[in-house]
C-alpha cells in the first residue's frame, strides 16, 4: 500500500515514528528494499549463455531462418552488408521488431586491412547510415569481413566508435555447404558465453538450425544477443572481443 503525503509538515516526532515503522515492515518483508540494493547480476552469469551470430545478409533464406529462431525464442546477431539491407528493408526491421541485435559488416565485404582510410570510413559509415536509414537504429559494433583487422582498422573504428566483434568458434559453412556437417561443427563449437560464426547466406546453415536450435536448448542453453552476452562489461571503441588466441 502506498502513501501519499502532499504539503503536510511532518513534525520529527512522527517522521522518526514512520521510519522505525518502515524498518519493521521491511523486516518482515513487507517493504521492498530500493531497485539498486538488489540490483540482479547480469543475464549471462545467472544462465547459460550463446551467441549465434550470422553474417553477410540480409538474404532470401533470412526469413526462414528468423521463422526458425522465433519458434524457439532464440535471439541473435546480424552482420549485415550495407548494400543488402538498402534492397531488403523489411527483413531488417523483422529482425528488430522480434528482438535481434543489428551489426555493421560493412557495405561490400572487402578486406579492411587492403583499403586506404578513407575507403575504411567510407564503407562503415555508408552502412550504419543504411541501416539507421531502415531501421531507426544505429549500429553500436561492427564485425571486419573474414576477421581480418590490424591496428590501422582499429583506429578507424575507434574514431568511429565501434568495437570489433569476432568469434569464438566458425563454423565455416559457407565451405562446407552440408546440412550434417554443419550441425555437428556448431553444436562441437557451443560453450558458454561462446560466440558463434554462421551465415544466413547459405541455405545449409539455415536448414540445420531447427536441429541444432533443439539440442543446445535441451543442453541448458539460452540463445542471447552479443550485446546480452556482455551484460555490463563495456567494450572500448575499436576494441577487438572475443580476442584471438
Amino acid at each position: 500500500m502506498w502513501l501519499k503525503v502532499k504539503d503536510v509538515r511532518v513534525s520529527r516526532t512522527v517522521r522518526t515514528g514512520l521510519a522505525a515503522a518502515c524498518a519493521s515492515l521491511a523486516l518482515a518483508g513487507l517493504i521492498m528494499p530500493p531497485a539498486t540494493a538488489q540490483a540482479a547480476k547480469p543475464y549471462c552469469q545467472k544462465y547459460k549463455c550463446i551467441a549465434l551470430t550470422f553474417d553477410d545478409g540480409p538474404w532470401p533464406y533470412t526469413p526462414e531462418l528468423l521463422d526458425t529462431l522465433k519458434k524457439y525464442k532464440a535471439n541473435a546477431t546480424f552482420f549485415v552488408l550495407g548494400r543488402k539491407v538498402a534492397n531488403r528493408p523489411e527483413m531488417m526491421q523483422r529482425m528488430v521488431k522480434e528482438g535481434h541485435e543489428v551489426g555493421n559488416h560493412t557495405w561490400d565485404h572487402p578486406n579492411l586491412t587492403e583499403l586506404s582510410d578513407e575507403e575504411i570510413v567510407a564503407e562503415i559509415t555508408s552502412t550504419q547510415e543504411v541501416i539507421h536509414d531502415t531501421i531507426g537504429l544505429w549500429p553500436t559494433m561492427m564485425r571486419p569481413p573474414s576477421g581480418a583487422t590490424n591496428a590501422r582498422v582499429g583506429a578507424r573504428m575507434a574514431e568511429l566508435g565501434l568495437p570489433q566483434i569476432l568469434w569464438t568458434g566458425s563454423t565455416l559453412d559457407w565451405q562446407a555447404r552440408n546440412k550434417k556437417i554443419i550441425t555437428a561443427r556448431t553444436l562441437k563449437l557451443a560453450k558458454r558465453n561462446g560466440v558463434i560464426l554462421l551465415h544466413d547466406i547459405v541455405p545449409e546453415t539455415v536448414k540445420a538450425m531447427p536441429t541444432v536450435l533443439s539440442t543446445l536448448k535441451k543442453k541448458g542453453y539460452k540463445f542471447v544477443t552479443v550485446s546480452t552476452l556482455l551484460g555490463d562489461r563495456k567494450l572500448a571503441p575499436g576494441e577487438v572481443w572475443p580476442k584471438k588466441k
